[in-house]
């Protein structure tokens, strides 16, 4: 059975750096037994990051829609899972106030890093969270989840303005701040033939380019990303290849020859 104290043990031979920035998107049943439950997880992350900043989505995407169009940042439950849930929750930590993609953090400059969040009208805009990740030369923790899950891959998409993955319309969405005041959040939503379930074609790419590797969390087989590494190489064959998450092919091995041509002439 797992332990807090094993738990942290895993993370330092992940080698995940203690003083920076970490997300995390996890599946809990996929740790195994632990002792005391997902609260010996998040404790184990959190005692492991606390000089640095841990993040978890909470995000509301699911069911904040223009029929349902109102998030309260204080009462709107995480529709990503119990880690995120229970998170939320916890002392000391800052929940950001966009209606569909909010993040709950928690450590050195937690309040800084999620507020101002409701102002962005995309769910992964450049200047908010999701970019800072890569301003913070962060890292990005998937635990028993695999890059279909990994928000972060929608960001590059919409900082690159790839065709068809936004919606081309706003809708009416409302946010409920931590100080009690509603305004308006027009918002563009994600789009696009489930791209999401199509990001596993770069998982050998970014283990080749050194911008992922692989390790283990309690039982569960996990990612460790480089945010900077990972957003310029994606980037880069986005910008190429705007339509490379369209289908469900793997990556055909030209853009593997395209990358090493690159890096033998930088």
């Amino acid at each position: 059975m797992h332990t807090k104290e094993s738990l942290v043990q895993d993370l330092k031979q992940l080698n995940i750096n203690s003083k920076g920035t970490l997300l995390v998107h996890s599946s809990y049943k996929s740790i195994g037994k632990v002792k005391g439950g997902p609260e010996t997880v998040l404790d184990s992350l959190s005692a492991y990051m606390k000089d640095g900043l841990l993040v978890l989505p909470t995000h509301t995407w699911d069911y904040i829609t223009k029929d349902d169009p109102v998030f309260d940042v204080n009462e709107s439950p995480s529709n990503v899972g119990m880690l995120t849930e229970k998170f939320r929750h916890r002392a000391n930590v800052f929940r950001s106030e966009h209606p569909t993609h909010s993040v709950a953090a928690l450590g050195k400059d937690a309040e800084l890093f999620t507020e101002g969040e409701y102002r962005h009208d995309t769910p992964c805009a450049r200047e908010s969270v999701w970019g800072k990740l890569v301003d913070r030369d962060a890292q990005i923790l998937l635990i028993g989840v695999d890059l279909t899950r990994n928000t972060f891959i929608h960001g590059i998409e919409e900082w690159v303005d790839t065709p068809g993955r936004m919606t081309e319309s706003h809708e009416d969405l409302y946010s409920v701040l931590h100080t009690g005041e509603k305004v308006h959040v027009p918002s563009r939503r994600h789009s696009g033939s489930h791209a999401s379930e199509h990001y596993w074609k770069v998982d050998g790419i970014l283990m080749e380019e050194g911008a992922m590797r692989k390790g283990t969390f309690g039982d569960a087989d996990v990612r460790i990303i480089d945010a900077r590494k990972t957003a310029d190489l994606l980037t880069e064959l986005l910008l190429k290849k705007p339509d490379l998450f369209s289908d469900n092919e793997p990556l055909a091995d030209e853009w593997r020859y395209y990358l090493q041509n690159k890096r033998s002439e930088s």
